[in-house]
């Protein structure tokens, strides 16, 4: 079983990381911090810069930590809370990722909560350091405060972009460029 974490734990904490490095930097396929302030403003998020070098800084560090199995509750709170915040945007398009949905966000919540309750394995720093096995009610603490962080984000630092549909409408035949509908579905027309 602690093979199986630590793989789960690597694949699952290094893609969090990456997508963070390609927020703030050229790195991984990133469009450096002006296009990752640039995507948070086109999302309808106040803060600029300071909102995307947040949310990077918290997936670079949330993700390096739950790969290395440091402080293994807090790092899946951290990565629920700023993936809740990216399942929320997507929320508009539906669950499936062919349609830009939330699918993907939210297989990475379920998978850091399940870290949460699992802790983190033999092959981890939590367990090097003797900080495991955590009392039963940290990963609970981490499975509460991990969304409601990203839903308080998405409360205090979202506007809806200027012209957009209200709340629960559903999407229009025509998506706008680059929103809605994956690159898969707009060449199969």
């Amino acid at each position: 079983m602690d093979i199986g974490l630590l793989v789960l734990r690597l694949a699952v904490g290094l893609l969090i990381a990456g997508h963070g490095v390609q927020k703030v930097s050229f790195g991984l396929g990133g469009h450096g911090l002006a296009g990752g302030t640039e995507e948070f403003r086109r999302d309808g998020f106040r803060g600029g810069g300071l909102t995307a070098l947040a949310a990077g800084g918290s997936q670079i560090g949330a993700g390096l930590f739950l790969a290395a199995g440091l402080l293994t509750p807090a790092a899946a709170m951290a990565a629920m809370g700023v993936m809740t915040v990216a399942g929320t945007v997507k929320r508009p398009n539906g669950l499936w990722v062919q349609n830009d949905g939330y699918e993907y966000p939210l297989v990475l919540v379920v998978v850091a909560g399940a870290l949460a309750l699992t802790g983190p394995g033999r092959w981890s720093a939590d367990h090097a350091l003797a900080l495991t096995p955590w009392p039963w009610w940290v990963p609970v603490v981490a499975l509460v405060a991990g969304p409601m962080s990203g839903l308080l984000t998405r409360v205090l630092l979202h506007r809806p972009p200027a012209g957009s549909p209200p709340a629960g409408s559903p999407p229009s035949e025509g998506f706008p460029a680059g929103r809605g509908r994956s690159r898969y579905a707009q060449t199969a027309d």
